[in-house]
């Protein structure tokens, strides 16, 4: 009976939002449950499909691109800290990515931070906005592509 405590209390956390099997599993556990239980409980969530790793996965990159307008890598390292497979999280990553123009989710982040302004002032916010972009998930290479187009002509 106990191990349906173990159930009851994952689908509580399933209720309030989508969560890996990885994040379940510390729940439970962080909650005292013994590992024989969790296990007997993930695997009935698993089989009524109530956890879903793919699911979570496709759910964290759309919110990650249409909501925080992040890029491909740090999108797969946030499906990834969900405690989903690395091949799980590249799937989701070419699903989500497929279906948006990455160059205009860049441009999307770059005027954000630009406030309204058409150009980069100088070298110092130039190097701010790289590190920024860069660890919004954006490929180097294109972030430098773009702001070296905003730059004033000289």
């Amino acid at each position: 009976m106990a191990a349906n405590s173990a159930y009851l209390a994952g689908l509580q956390f399933l209720a309030r939002r989508e969560l890996s099997e990885a994040q379940v599993r510390q729940r439970l556990a962080r909650r005292g449950y013994p590992a024989d239980e969790v296990d007997a409980a993930i695997a009935r969530l698993l089989e009524e499909r109530a956890l879903d790793d793919r699911r979570v996965a496709s759910a964290i990159a759309h919110t990650e691109t249409r909501v925080r307008g992040r890029g491909r890598l740090r999108v797969k390292r946030q499906i990834e800290a969900a405690g989903i497979s690395p091949s799980l999280a590249q799937d989701a990553v070419e699903q989500v990515f497929g279906e948006i123009d990455s160059d205009a989710l860049l441009a999307a982040a770059l005027e954000r931070r630009l406030r309204g302004r058409d150009s980069i002032t100088d070298e110092r916010e130039f190097q701010r906005l790289y590190r920024y972009l860069v660890t919004q998930g954006f490929d180097s290479d294109r972030v430098v592509a773009l702001l070296r187009s905003r730059r004033p002509r000289a």
